[in-house]
């Protein structure tokens, strides 16, 4: 059985639009997970170890103040376009969009006020919460009308988050959730006792702009080879890297499969992510440096988390080669990503 219950979190000064946001608080025997209204962010995702102790496992504020200041999308649902367009320029039927650039040259996670940004219409369902916003034609430069649901579900040990959305024009559309995980509990120093795995043969090669070069490139043989569990400090320590900020490129179907598995074997806790989606963005944390302070007032460090964020391909809008970005009017884009919290 899981309990559903909501509260006032906070009120959105008026100067920002104002509007009330609220909380819902859903809880299951093994998993409670906290939801705002405010871009449908998981502030809180609380579940067992194996001592039997709950531990909050994401990144995140105490309060609405700070998610209304200037963050990194902890936890919150990102779009119209999660990750990056190159230089914020898409073409659509022949004419050019151009984005706002809030990313370097590049457009991020929907612009300048993305849909982690805004107050979403709640509904509450008998184990969940589902959230709707109408994203206006021209929004952030986007074409077309687009209806947006978001749904959180809990069972057990499974959180399953579905995307739905409709366009009056065709519009490119790549909806993600950004949680920033620690699996030893958030405020947790650094995540480099965490295994990691990740089902992909090939991944996505970057520029030095963090937009895809084009090549779908192996994972053999490279640091990017994930198919067996690694121990993320060593494996980074091994091959010299920075962390990780790439797309692994799935096993192209609409079914679900599980495409990731991210374990900390001092708690027990572990995670898996299985989605229906093409794509997952693996990054370690590696902006954080510890001039943010979130819940209980810790610096979120360096590598302090990672994010599996389940999407399409980075700039697919600008790559034919690349699984279809665009969402045509009288098409409901429909994708499910399960996270799944056990202990092994």
């Amino acid at each position: 059985m899981t309990e559903v219950k909501r509260e006032v979190f906070g009120q959105v000064p008026q100067e920002e639009g104002g509007g009330v946001v609220e909380k819902f608080i859903l809880e299951s025997d093994s998993v409670k997970v906290e939801i705002l209204s405010l871009g449908c962010i998981i502030a809180a995702l609380e579940t067992k170890g194996r001592d039997g102790e709950f531990s909050d496992v994401v990144l995140g504020f105490d309060t609405l103040e700070g998610y209304m200041r200037k963050h990194p999308f902890f936890g919150a649902v990102v779009g119209r376009v999660a990750n990056r367009i190159a230089k914020g320029r898409f073409t659509v039927d022949g004419k050019e969009y151009q984005l706002f650039l809030n990313n370097g040259p590049n457009s991020l996670h929907g612009g300048a006020r993305g849909f982690d940004k805004v107050l979403w219409s709640p509904q509450v369902l008998l184990n969940g919460v589902c959230f709707f916003r109408l994203s206006p034609d021209g929004e952030e430069g986007y074409p077309g009308d687009l209806k947006v649901w978001v749904t959180y579900t809990l069972s057990g040990g499974e959180l399953a988050i579905n995307y739905r959305a409709q366009t009056s024009k065709t519009t490119p559309i790549n909806l993600t959730n950004h949680a920033y995980f620690n699996l030893a509990g958030q405020g947790s120093r650094d995540i480099y006792d965490h295994e990691i795995s990740i089902e992909a043969d090939s991944y996505l090669p970057v520029d030095d702009t963090k937009i895809p070069t084009g090549e779908v490139a192996a994972v053999q043989g490279t640091s990017f080879d994930l198919r067996q569990p690694v121990e993320l400090g060593k494996h980074l320590q091994k091959f010299r890297l920075d962390g990780f900020d790439h797309n692994f490129c799935l096993q192209q179907a609409q079914a679900r499969r599980l495409v990731a598995r991210a374990r900390h074997p001092p708690t027990g806790r572990a995670m898996e992510v299985h989605t229906t989606q093409p794509g997952i963005q693996f990054y370690t944390g590696n902006n954080l440096d510890g001039s943010l302070k979130g819940k209980g007032a810790v610096a979120y460090l360096k590598h302090s988390a990672f994010c599996l964020e389940t999407q399409n391909w980075p700039d697919a809008v600008n790559k034919p080669h690349f699984p279809n970005a665009l969402l045509q009017p009288g098409e409901e884009y429909n994708h499910t990503t399960w996270l799944v919290f056990k202990l092994a």
